[in-house]
């Protein structure tokens, strides 16, 4: 068989998967169950309150009433906003304006003000759930009733340069990788603004440590270069996660790293490099993702699960 004959046969063999694929099924022309029990049960109640009036109410009264209730069924079932359909958006918004607004980091629950001031201050914030507990020496993320989550650090691959043999090796092996999954894995690509500043300093630092005058000269070159880069455009850094979780149960841990290993190695044959952040790392990968546009971490801050404590009064300084 000819290597053209042989690609030709590969590529009627692959079956592409459509991206949207949680998407509702269509059972009636372009509307989904949801949207058809909706609309059912809403004419199920108009012929009902009809069948209950039509004996003392006229038909074009009832049908003059009718219709506003009619527009608001038809709207909020076949309706979208913001690219979300109209039912669950409203369900959303009505579930914002009921939950509270002023969230605090607190353990227990939040003591509520004095009755003197109460009603000057308004009512009190709700202590803050976030959905992890604490990151762990090596890294697992304790997520409580949830079980534990570990972050891996993935390498890009160009995929668009490789020969064709070449990517339909990486994609069997990202295949295998995906084939052998029992448990919950997401992958997380993120994009955040690239602050040029400390390698540009970096570079004009050790400039004049060089040894020749000509790499001098190209280092303060470059530098230049990335500062004319930063001010003509935006610079995003991209970067790859692969997030295992693994329920709550006996060696939740221990199961969690061989899956990380496993995963290291599978991975390995698509030319995907796995590394397994640690307690520091993943402490402020979580940090940034509750808190995006927000400054890092400034080193020597306690983590999440060490306490706040006060100065003994000793050490207070005094007025003075």
């Amino acid at each position: 068989m000819s290597p053209r004959q042989r690609n030709t046969d590969i590529e009627q063999a692959r079956v592409r998967i459509p991206a949207d694929v949680e998407r509702e099924d269509k059972l009636l022309g372009q509307m989904t169950a949801r949207q058809l029990v909706m609309l059912a049960g809403s004419g199920v109640i108009l012929w009902a309150v009809y069948a209950a009036t039509r004996a003392f109410v006229p038909l074009v009264a009832f049908g003059i009433a009718a219709v506003p209730f009619a527009t608001v069924v038809f709207t909020v079932a076949l309706g979208r906003f913001e690219g979300v359909a109209a039912d669950r958006w409203l369900r959303a918004a009505w579930h914002h304006h009921r939950a509270p607004h002023r969230l605090v980091p607190a353990p227990d629950d939040v003591t509520s003000a004095p009755a003197l001031i109460a009603s000057s201050v308004g009512p009190a914030p709700e202590p803050l759930r976030l959905p992890l507990t604490g990151v762990d020496v090596d890294g697992a993320i304790d997520l409580g009733h949830d079980g534990l989550a570990i972050i891996c650090r993935a390498s890009a691959v160009t995929f668009s340069l490789r020969t064709p043999p070449e990517q339909e090796a990486l994609v069997s092996g990202f295949a295998r990788w995906l084939n052998s999954l029992s448990e919950s894995a997401q992958i997380v690509v993120r994009a955040e603004p690239f602050d040029l500043a400390p390698s540009i300093a970096a570079l004009l630092g050790a400039a004049p440590d060089l040894p020749h005058p000509a790499l001098e000269v190209a280092a303060r070159a470059h530098a230049e270069f990335l500062v004319e880069l930063g001010q003509r455009s935006e610079l995003l850094r991209r970067e790859v996660f692969v997030v295992l979780r693994q329920p709550a149960g006996d060696d939740a841990a221990g199961r969690l790293g061989r899956r990380a290993n496993e995963a290291t190695v599978s991975l390995a044959a698509a030319g995907v490099t796995l590394v397994v952040l640690d307690a520091s790392a993943a402490m402020a990968c979580v940090t940034r993702a509750l808190d995006p546009a927000g400054a890092h971490r400034p080193v020597g801050v306690g983590g999440i699960t060490e306490p706040i404590t006060l100065r003994p009064s000793s050490q207070k300084e005094s007025p003075q």
